[in-house]
């Protein structure tokens, strides 16, 4: 056996250096994400291999998808770490810690690909140590590998997943690689009932589209949690299914905080009004330039000189 082992496999560096080519040509990507494979400079892991992760051109809140990244880690490194304390099967399973880094590389040169464009100076990224050997368990979407002990026991860990948190949370869409002594994840995705993982989180539907598939096996245990009734909600794919995700519109503030005074409120409402004016404005001279309302003012204008010259004859004295 093992003694406590902290679940979270960190960088332990505060550097690295990615050859232009690979980040040019990333030998990975994701829905939204391309991946870079580099080596680290100095600290714990220097000489070792890393990843760098950068958004996609178009991904307009990556500030949203960061702190939604970091937020299913850190609840994932949580899970796997009461996973490992049980000990529920002989060997540890970690979780890679993603760490946004600000890059420092020049602005691309002559050849540079936009598709495949790689992130310049001051764009912040996602770095992690490399994985090999690296598969697919499971995904989001009730999609699993069942060939090999290594998927099922990822298998059971999502059902823990769902145990241990009193059925608020399911850890899924596992991945990475196995090692002698274990497993190590990355980027898995946590759904939870009110949706607030980000757009890989599926919620309520997802949880019991989860367990509409999943057949217990060797790994789990008879006394788990478990959801009755469920139903197959999304297609069985192995990659990561994802729904819109909404950015919160509505601002919270505190209590305690003084409100606007008579004029500062006037005015919020004056700038208000001045863009709905504005508004109306830009609508009505569209509108004025549109097909539509000329055929319709056509129409009219023809109906009423029909109208009129109908009127006249009617009205015309017969003597």
């Amino acid at each position: 056996m093992f003694g406590r082992v902290d679940a979270a496999r960190r960088n332990n560096s505060w550097r690295a250096t990615f050859d232009p080519q690979d980040r040019n040509k990333p030998f990975a990507s994701g829905a939204f994400r391309w991946v870079a494979k580099g080596t680290y400079c100095g600290g714990g892991r220097d000489g070792e291999a890393c990843v760098l992760k950068w958004f996609k051109t178009g991904c307009v809140f990556s500030d949203t998808y960061f702190s939604m990244d970091i937020k299913a880690t850190n609840k994932a490194i949580e899970i796997v770490q009461k996973w490992n304390d049980e000990r529920l099967v002989d060997r540890i399973v970690r979780v890679n810690e993603a760490q946004v880094w600000v890059s420092q590389d020049p602005c691309p040169g002559p050849g540079y690909n936009n598709r495949d464009r790689r992130p310049g100076a001051g764009e912040r990224c996602l770095v992690e140590p490399f994985i090999e050997n690296y598969q697919k368990f499971n995904s989001n979407s009730g999609w699993c590998d069942r060939s090999s002990p290594w998927p099922r026991v990822m298998q059971a860990l999502s059902h823990y997943s769902y145990h241990i948190s009193k059925g608020e949370l399911l850890l899924c869409d596992l991945q990475g690689g196995c090692y002698q002594n274990g497993v190590v994840l990355t980027d898995p995705v946590i759904m939870s009932n009110n949706r607030r993982y980000g757009v890989t989180d599926l919620g309520s539907e997802g949880i019991s589209n989860f367990f509409a598939n999943h057949r217990c096996n060797e790994y789990c245990r008879s006394h788990w949690l478990k959801i009755e009734g469920t139903r197959k909600v999304f297609r069985k794919v192995r990659g990561t299914t994802m729904r819109p995700y909404r950015v919160p519109y509505h601002v919270p503030t505190r209590h305690e905080r003084n409100l606007m005074s008579v004029q500062e409120n006037r005015q919020a409402v004056g700038v208000l009004e001045n863009r709905r004016r504005g508004l109306h404005t830009l609508v009505d001279k569209l509108w004025g330039r549109h097909p539509v309302k000329r055929w319709f003012q056509r129409i009219f204008r023809r109906t009423a000189r029909t109208q009129h010259r109908g009127g006249g004859r009617r009205h015309r004295d017969p003597g």
